[in-house]
């Protein structure tokens, strides 16, 4: 595939995707002083009822931090060629995760100051919350350039076998597809953009034909076959 095919996230994708890692640092870094406030003055039996609630607003910093990092990675992915920028760009959000609770966990299973059952109750809810940030920060299918150009190419062919004009296509600001009618009733009314499919992806993301405008191009194609068959008769 030559260079001009290759996927590259636009200037307003990259700034948005700037401005998403911003705000997951600070859900971590809210996380991260969550724990920190923890281990200090919540480790004992008579704040455990804390350190539980604690822990939960933890979790939901935790995972609030891994969600917009990887939206942020959809915007703006990574290239599979550096490999290690590659893994920690789409797994910092699971390593941050454990890193919000680990310390916590072995604080409080090390603790000699609060009793069997304060230690077990604490650091099983810890230990739990700690795998599930974890596993939900934990990017299973990572967006890459490579894989983007890939599905791009294939997003273009399979237009281009229903007739549409992949060098024009159209789509709102606030949609999550790309039209292949300006006058699809999905989008009728709105302000549009319009380029190529490569350039929804790299504008926005978009990487999702809409379904209307796709059966009334297959419909279109069908016709038109159909009558250059007759005219051919």
């Amino acid at each position: 595939m030559s260079e001009s095919n290759v996927f590259e996230a636009s200037p307003e994708a990259k700034g948005k995707a700037k401005q998403l890692r911003l705000f997951a640092m600070l859900a971590w870094i809210l996380a991260m002083g969550g724990q920190i406030f923890a281990i200090l003055k919540l480790i004992s039996d008579e704040t455990l009822i804390w350190l539980i609630v604690t822990i939960v607003a933890i979790l939901i910093l935790a995972i609030t931090g891994s969600t917009l990092w990887k939206k942020a990675n959809r915007l703006d992915p990574a290239s599979e060629k550096d490999s290690t920028k590659f893994f920690i760009q789409n797994q910092l959000g699971a390593i941050m995760g454990v890193l919000a609770f680990l310390p916590l966990v072995l604080f409080i299973f090390t603790n000699k100051n609060i009793s069997g059952k304060t230690k077990g109750i604490a650091g099983a809810i810890a230990t739990v919350a700690m795998l599930a940030a974890g596993i939900t920060g934990a990017d299973f299918n990572p967006p890459s350039v490579e894989k983007y150009t890939k599905e791009i190419q294939e997003q273009n062919e399979a237009a281009k076998g229903v007739g549409i004009d992949t060098d024009n296509v159209y789509w709102s600001q606030a949609g999550n597809k790309y039209h292949a009618y300006d006058n699809c009733q999905h989008i009728r009314g709105k302000s549009l953009a319009s380029g190529s499919i490569k350039d929804s992806w790299e504008a926005k993301g978009i990487s999702e034909l809409c379904k209307t405008c796709k059966k009334k191009a297959a419909k279109s194609s069908v016709t038109s076959g159909a009558k250059e068959l007759i005219g051919s008769e």
